[in-house]
């Protein structure tokens, strides 16, 4: 589901988006990320830099001029180590001294299902990952971080990414690459779990929000139903892929073919990763069973 255009932010540009929130926009629009990874200030004087997103000077320097000489950098936040979250922190962090706060690094919070995944080197992953990033600060699920004019709860909500953190202000909640308004998030094993990511959605749903602000495009303004849609997406995604497995086994690139057939090529290989990842929670659940070993290439049936 796909946002309309009326999304077109200045990019580099400090947006108030309410009492003590701005938004800036980083130069990296793309096919995965929108028109760029939102980078978000909360705070006036003691200021949460939350995800500030790719290696880019001219971010960087966005983030810096925003800030103004009465107010300080207290906190810099990362909600995971994708590439377009996470690598400026370092030199954000140069620039003005605050720890670097997240779950932990690149594999942190990742399911032993994913871990063995990993480990058996049959399915490849790792698309833009930040591995060398390294927090300061490790954030377990539920910690609080404050200052004298915000607080804000963490949630562990892995899924898109094992290390995959949301942030609650009240009624509000950053979340980053797990709920977005212009599309669905990529779970792509073994970084991403879909069955983590649901989880991770039931969780959030337990709440009643007020606004969601995500990490690529607007804000979502009714995002309980933002997650209700989620759902039922998955759903009918996992649905999709049962009944094109009673023609016969087929692998994971047989199937995105024939689901996702009103995406664009480029596309494709992100399609691919999505379908293998229900591939995955379908085994877990004992819908389907691999022909062998885990791989890219695995034909799947259903049981």
């Amino acid at each position: 589901m796909l946002a309309p255009d009326s999304f077109n932010p200045r990019i580099g540009y400090a947006e108030t988006l309410r009492p003590g929130l701005r938004r800036i926009v980083a130069p990296n629009p793309s096919a995965m990320t929108y028109r760029g990874t939102n980078t978000y200030l909360l705070g006036m004087k003691e200021i949460a830099v939350i995800d500030p997103g790719p290696d880019n000077s001219a971010h960087l320097a966005a983030i810096l001029d925003a800030i103004g000489p009465d107010a300080r950098i207290s906190h810099i936040l990362v909600s995971h180590s994708h590439l377009d979250h996470s690598p400026l922190a370092r030199r954000l962090q140069d620039a003005c001294g605050a720890p670097i706060h997240a779950f932990g690094n690149a594999t942190a919070g990742r399911s032993p299902v994913m871990q063995s995944l990993a480990e058996s080197g049959l399915i490849a992953g790792g698309e833009g990952i930040d591995s060398e990033f390294s927090p300061d600060v490790c954030l377990p699920d539920n910690a609080i971080i404050q200052s004298a004019e915000w607080m804000l709860n963490v949630i562990h909500t892995p899924g898109h990414l094992g290390n995959h953190i949301c942030f609650a202000w009240d009624d509000i909640c950053f979340t980053a690459d797990h709920v977005m308004g212009w599309a669905s998030s990529l779970v792509s094993p073994p970084d991403g779990d879909l069955t983590d990511f649901m989880a991770s959605c039931a969780r959030l749903q337990e709440r009643r929000w007020q606004t969601f602000y995500p990490g690529h495009g607007a804000a979502i303004d009714h995002p309980n139903n933002r997650l209700d849609w989620l759902v039922s997406h998955r759903r009918a995604r996992e649905k999709q892929i049962l009944e094109a497995l009673a023609a016969g086994p087929a692998n994971a690139q047989a199937l995105a073919r024939a689901i996702y057939l009103d995406s664009p090529s480029e596309l494709l290989a992100a399609a691919t990763r999505n379908v293998l990842a229900h591939l995955i929670d379908l085994m877990g659940k004992s819908h389907v069973s691999a022909h062998g070993n885990l791989s890219a290439d695995t034909k799947f049936e259903r049981r």
